[in-house]
């Protein structure tokens, strides 16, 4: 279906929309003293050299973050997910675009004393740089295992305030599919918990099949949001990307308003589009 190795594609205009959208996430779980977990599914290698070989050889960075890292008409919205890439950059004594943080390095901007990280990854690779990246992070779990049975084993947590991020890499067609029955068989055990399920636009069909899932379910309060920057086509290929977001913050719907044009007129072309809707109510 579609190789998705992270490390070629880390800081492209789906990463932009699905890092955006975890920051303000991650951002609302802080505005609350007690503690939360934050389950990510498929984490990859945590953060991303975007002078290594696989970011070169795809530039796609050059396509996504970099064009808006700079900018000084940011929306409100995204300027928590801009403020934190320049800050991860800066630590590094780099005034350049030079490293890109993964969901795990998004993460781990947010996590206190009181909270905890689980992080699953079954590439050997990736598991490796996931490993070392996380070391010196306290209330981090890495595990080389896999992530859709690994979300299930965690969930309710203890708090009962929990985020999770489902982000396959969508190599097999089954996992369009799998990963919806994860997120509902997880919420029929913590229907509260706020989840994340990215998805590539690859063909439209397979992100109906997704929808219908949905729709067909006990989930309720269910949130679509969608940044197409071709339109579809049965060629190979993502044409776009989207995230079905469960319990999201109640501001949420507003902030990707203003998101989602500002995404169109940097890193759009005139077949851009986007769309966002409520498709399950509370």
């Amino acid at each position: 279906m579609l190789s998705y190795r992270h490390a070629f594609h880390a800081g492209n205009f789906a990463d932009v929309l699905k890092h955006s959208v975890l920051t303000l996430v991650l951002e609302y779980m802080t505005r609350k003293e007690k503690g939360f977990y934050y389950i990510d599914s498929h984490s990859g290698a945590g953060m991303y050299q975007l002078e290594d070989e696989y970011a070169q050889k795809t530039g796609e960075y050059k396509d996504g973050i970099a064009k808006l890292i700079d900018n000084e008409d940011l929306p409100e919205a995204l300027q928590p997910y801009i403020d934190l890439v320049k800050d991860i950059n800066q630590a590094e004594q780099s005034d350049e675009l030079a490293l890109y943080p993964g969901s795990p390095g998004i993460a781990r901007q947010f996590t206190r004393r009181q909270d905890s990280a689980h992080l699953f990854e079954l590439h050997p690779a990736d598991i490796e740089h996931l490993q070392a990246y996380s070391q010196r992070w306290n209330k981090s779990h890495v595990k080389q295992s896999d992530g859709y049975q690994g979300v299930l084993g965690l969930v309710p947590p203890p708090s009962r305030r929990g985020v999770v991020l489902i982000d396959p890499p969508y190599e097999l067609k089954e996992d369009y599919l799998k990963a919806v029955r994860t997120i509902v068989n997880a919420y029929k055990k913590f229907a509260t918990g706020t989840y994340i399920l990215w998805y590539p636009v690859v063909k439209r069909e397979l992100v109906e099949q997704m929808q219908d899932a949905f729709t067909k379910s006990d989930v309720r309060n269910l949130l679509q949001v969608e940044f197409c920057q071709k339109a579809d086509t049965q060629e190979y290929g993502m044409t776009g990307t989207g995230l079905f977001i469960v319990n999201p913050p109640w501001q949420l719907t507003k902030q990707l308003e203003e998101i989602l044009p500002y995404l169109k007129s940097k890193l759009g072309t005139q077949e851009t589009s986007f769309t966002l809707k409520q498709l399950i109510a509370e």
